[in-house]
C-alpha cells in the first residue's frame, strides 16, 4: 500500500493554495497517494466583496473538495496550510482544526507525521508563528512533527526551517524559489512518513 498523504489548506486569493498544490507535486513524486481539500469559507460575503482577489478567487472555485474528518483518518501524513491573520492561521482553517477533537479523544491522530506551510503579505507579519500555531494543534494530537529544516541546498536561498512560506508583496503570486521549497517539504513529509508507517507495521 502506497502512503498516504492528506493536504488541507485555507486560501482566499490563490497563493496558500499554490503552495498546497506544489507541495502535494512534491508528495506525488515519491509514490506517496495524495488527497488535496480545502475548508469551508465562513467570512461574511461583505467582507470578501471589499477585497476584488478575495472575491475573484471564491468565484472562480470551487478549487478542491471541502476537507472532511474521513480525511484525516484516511491519511498517514498530513500537511496544514493557511494564510497568515494576525500572527496565527486563518479562524477558517481554524474551525476545521477545531472540529478535530472526536478524532484526538479516540486517539485516531496520533503518530500522524505532520508540516505545515503558510503564505503573508510582509516578510515580518507572522509567517513562523504562523507555522508554530499550526504545530501546537499537531502536539496535542501526538501527531510527529517534521520541519522543513534546512534539509536540502535550495532552502538555503527560499529557506524558512519551521515550514515551506511565502511573502506576497504588492499581492505577487508565489515564485519559483517558494514552490520550489514546498515541493522538497512535501518530498520529505511523504519520505518520513513511509519510513514512520513502515517501522509502526513491523512494531519498532
Amino acid at each position: 500500500m502506497s502512503t498516504r498523504i492528506l493536504v488541507v489548506y485555507y486560501s482566499s486569493t490563490g497563493n496558500t493554495a499554490a503552495l498546497a498544490e506544489s507541495l502535494a507535486a512534491g508528495a506525488r513524486e515519491t509514490g506517496a497517494e495524495v488527497r488535496v481539500r480545502t475548508v469551508r469559507e465562513t467570512a461574511p460575503e461583505a467582507a470578501v466583496a471589499q477585497n476584488p482577489r478575495w472575491q475573484a478567487w471564491i468565484d472562480s472555485g470551487p478549487h478542491h473538495a471541502l476537507a472532511e474528518l474521513e480525511d484525516l483518518e484516511w491519511a498517514d501524513g498530513l500537511a496544514i496550510g493557511s494564510p497568515t491573520r494576525f500572527g496565527g492561521p486563518a479562524a477558517q482553517l481554524k474551525s476545521f482544526l477545531d472540529s478535530t477533537g472526536g478524532l484526538w479523544a479516540k486517539g485516531r491522530l496520533a503518530d500522524k507525521v505532520a508540516t505545515s506551510f503558510t503564505t503573508a503579505s510582509t516578510a515580518h507579519g507572522g509567517l513562523e508563528s504562523t507555522l508554530l500555531a499550526i504545530n501546537n494543534v499537531f502536539y496535542h494530537w501526538g501527531a510527529i512533527v517534521v520541519p522543513l529544516g534546512y534539509t536540502d541546498p535550495h532552502l538555503m536561498e527560499s529557506g524558512n526551517p519551521y515550514g515551506g512560506s511565502f511573502v506576497s508583496r504588492k499581492s505577487a503570486a508565489p515564485d519559483e524559489l517558494a514552490l520550489g521549497a514546498l515541493r522538497v517539504q512535501g518530498r520529505r513529509l511523504a519520505t518520513i512518513t513511509t519510513h514512520v508507517a513502515t517501522g509502526l507495521k513491523r512494531g519498532e
